[in-house]
């Protein structure tokens, strides 16, 4: 039996509730994070007692789990929709905007989410924030030329850092490198998302914006449904 501390049961509460919006016949848009984990080890019992669903994973690592678990996949050479998406997020606002990323794995949550029906993001109480930016803002950039790139972000008001991981560069599942941006605050997250995607050389940021209109959050012994 798995000794958990307090925030992995917030976890495990919020991708447990997830697993309720879930229906017979879905195709879903599985996230990516420490707390899909916690839904798909819930799909997998799912699938075990006979649901029939199908998945298109957002990272390699979320594929990995996916056929731990015995959750059938796809691809969107297969399905152009799907019927729900459910991911985590680094960041939360009151307006519901995110920031993720944290994983690397952006681009293809963000590819995922916008072609779901529904987007439901699940975290744990310590992601919700008044206003955006505590969190490095991830955004994912050309390898070719990054130090430019990275001069023509800092000049929007951030510091960025070129993602490492055990001392080597941070390849995404794309074969892209992460700009890990520190701001002081976010205050105009579509404004800034907009300016980004402008410069030359970056592929996507980590602002999610207008994306979902739920989010599923654990908290300290209960968990919350919270819709826009």
């Amino acid at each position: 039996m798995l000794n958990l501390n307090s925030t992995d049961e917030r976890k495990k509460a919020a991708g447990e509730k997830a697993a309720e919006f879930i229906q017979d016949g879905m195709t879903i848009g599985l996230g990516s994070g420490s707390t899909v984990y916690w839904l798909l080890k819930k799909l997998g019992e799912l699938v075990d007692q006979g649901l029939t669903i199908k998945g298109i994973p957002t990272s390699l690592g979320t594929e990995d789990w996916a056929k731990e678990f015995n959750i059938p996949l796809t691809d969107f050479s297969q399905v152009q929709c799907l019927d729900i998406a459910i991911d985590g997020a680094d960041e939360i606002d009151p307006n519901f905007n995110l920031i993720k990323g944290g994983g690397g794995a952006l681009l293809r949550e963000k590819l995922v989410g916008a072609n779901a029906k529904k987007l439901i993001i699940i975290a744990d109480e310590s992601k919700m924030a008044t206003t955006l930016g505590k969190f490095p803002l991830p955004v994912e950039v050309v390898p070719f030329g990054w130090e430019v790139t990275a001069k023509r972000i800092a000049q929007l008001g951030a510091t960025p850092h070129l993602r490492k991981k055990e001392e080597k560069v941070f390849i995404t599942n794309n074969g892209n490198y992460i700009l890990d941006c520190q701001f002081q605050t976010i205050p105009n997250p579509l404004g800034l998302h907009n300016q980004l995607k402008l410069l030359l050389g970056v592929v996507e940021t980590g602002l999610f914006i207008g994306m979902t209109d739920t989010i599923i959050i654990g908290g300290e012994g209960e968990v919350k449904v919270l819709n826009k």
